[in-house]
């Protein structure tokens, strides 16, 4: 059995995403020992904030579409579980794995990962997503891509400091 989801499905998933992501930025902002990487992470904060506005706009524009099938109460869990468990981790997970990473550069590496997730992720439901969703869509890929290379810089900088 294929699980289907609709476009209102896929952005109430991004949401989810953009909402982990503030939260990881700002315990990030939070607990870095680097000026430079918390000017950053502060600036992903507000970027991320713009992202969730962007998909609740698309929310609200994209109305109530069903998906193509509809299944049981098992695909609202797998639903649930996709939110919850896509790109960023839920927010307590997230925090200690923030706080108890033993240095700037392990919780890097959670951040460089979850924004190639989280590319990989937006880059997958514009197959399905209305066609005037996609220069959206590609304009947060676009700042992804932007952040995951700013982490990197940050973590070389890091590495030889």
């Amino acid at each position: 059995m294929s699980i289907v989801f609709s476009p209102a499905e896929l952005i109430n998933i991004a949401i989810g995403i953009e909402r982990s992501g503030i939260t990881f930025y700002d315990i990030m902002a939070r607990t870095t020992d680097s000026e430079m990487a918390k000017e950053v992470f502060e600036e992903f904060v507000e970027m991320e904030r713009g992202h969730l506005n962007l998909f609740r706009d698309m929310l609200s524009e994209t109305g109530d579409n069903e998906p193509a099938e509809t299944l049981t109460s098992e695909y609202s869990g797998y639903l649930q579980a996709l939110i919850d468990d896509a790109v960023f981790t839920n927010d307590a997970v997230m925090s200690e794995t923030v706080t108890q990473a033993d240095s700037d550069i392990k919780a890097l590496e959670v951040g460089i990962s979850a924004e190639k997730d989280s590319i990989l992720f937006y880059q997958s439901i514009k197959d399905v997503m209305p066609r005037r969703t996609i220069p959206v869509l590609d304009r947060i890929i676009s700042e992804e891509m932007s952040h995951l290379q700013q982490l990197t810089a940050i973590k070389k900088n890091l590495e030889a400091a």
